[in-house]
């Protein structure tokens, strides 16, 4: 018997999210592990009078890609990704890792070149975004490998997930569209401002957000979501960071990542754990070192880490950052091929201060 949850879950993603309409062409893209959720989505795509087609993706088959392509094959991009980037309506994303380490005896050389490979395809995934030609959602469908990072049992990450992504309520698109009223205040306060200034024992940074649109983030790209974001002026940031908790990229963890900025760029950092992966990511390319994207999670259902950003990103009390690519709806002009999220606790003697005025103190609003 399928949890009804699931059902939900696929709903919110088709209905809400992505908006899928008649005549829309939806690309389903999901693990092998997730086929429950892909099926029902599949489903509610169908109901709406779309067109699915679906990719279904299996982690040992990824990692052999890695492993055993040369360069040539690393670099190239297959014409059936251009075209459904270039055409589609939307994209759904469904992850569930069978092993979310899967990855960590790959050479970073060859991710870096794979990486660098697909910049122009992101850039071009983005600025569709941007425009509003292309609607899409990324989620991750509760499974095994996810629940035993988060240190949970399966039952309990199930519960976990279905709570942040509101999948156990009988409104669930109300509930998210609550959340987009509430945040949408935030975002009207911050509008035209100039300058932020964030403080804390584990930050000591200033940034400019002249001319830069906060972005109202409340479940139409990811699922769960909760965060407002911007890009900052790419030259405006200065200081230092120190993210208290892990970053995660392509299954190899960073821990005690620490970074300073000068004039944009990130001119020192250093980890104690994983140092050389953190620093051969941030040399992937020249806007590898500048922030792409500045966000203040909000959704105060999540308080616990679990080893995934989609979740972390969205911890009510802190803020992220991520190391690359900027979207451009944000203003962000930041183009590369890496989006590091790097994330930040901000709920002890810590604070915001938009243009000199008290925006945020130990993890609440202010204003």
């Amino acid at each position: 018997m399928t949890d009804p949850r699931v059902d939900n879950f696929a709903s919110i993603l088709v209905n809400y999210s992505v908006k899928a309409r008649p005549g829309d062409w939806v690309i389903v893209q999901g693990s092998v592990e997730a086929l429950p959720l892909v099926n029902a989505v599949v489903r509610q795509v169908l109901l709406a009078g779309s067109h699915p087609e679906i990719f279904l993706e299996n982690d040992d088959v990824r990692e052999t890609v890695l492993r055993e392509s040369n360069e040539a094959q690393l670099q190239r991009i297959s014409p059936v990704e251009s075209l459904l980037v270039d055409t589609a309506d939307a994209f759904i994303h469904l992850h569930a890792p069978q092993n979310t380490r899967i990855f960590t005896g790959i050479d970073p050389q060859k991710q870096r070149i794979r990486q660098a490979a697909r910049r122009e395809l992101l850039k071009k995934y983005m600025q569709r975004a941007a425009q509003g030609s292309l609607r899409w959602v990324a989620t991750e469908y509760p499974c095994q490998a996810l629940a035993q990072d988060a240190e949970m049992s399966l039952r309990e990450y199930e519960d976990f997930v279905y709570s942040a992504t509101f999948a156990d309520q009988n409104d669930p698109v109300g509930a998210w569209e609550q959340v987009d009223l509430n945040q949408a205040r935030l975002v009207e306060w911050l509008k035209d401002k100039n300058q932020v200034i964030l403080r804390g024992p584990n930050c000591d940074l200033q940034l400019s957000i002249t001319g830069r649109t906060f972005i109202n983030c409340s479940g139409t790209n990811n699922m769960p979501d909760g965060e407002i974001f911007t890009g900052p002026v790419e030259e405006s940031v200065n200081g230092w960071v120190r993210f208290t908790y892990p970053a995660i990229h392509a299954g190899r963890e960073v821990e005690g990542i620490e970074l300073e900025f000068m004039d944009g760029k990130v001119v020192s950092a250093k980890a104690k754990k994983n140092e050389p992966y953190l620093l051969t990511l941030i040399d992937s390319d020249p806007g590898a070192r500048y922030v792409g994207e500045f966000a203040i999670g909000t959704n105060y259902g999540i308080q616990r880490f679990t080893r995934s950003i989609l979740f972390d990103e969205k911890i009510g009390g802190s803020f992220h950052m991520a190391l690359g690519a900027g979207y451009p709806e944000s203003g962000s002009q930041n183009e590369s091929s890496l989006h590091w999220d790097m994330i930040c606790d901000m709920r002890q003697d810590s604070e915001i201060l938009v243009d000199g005025e008290l925006f945020y103190k130990n993890g609440q609003f202010q204003v």
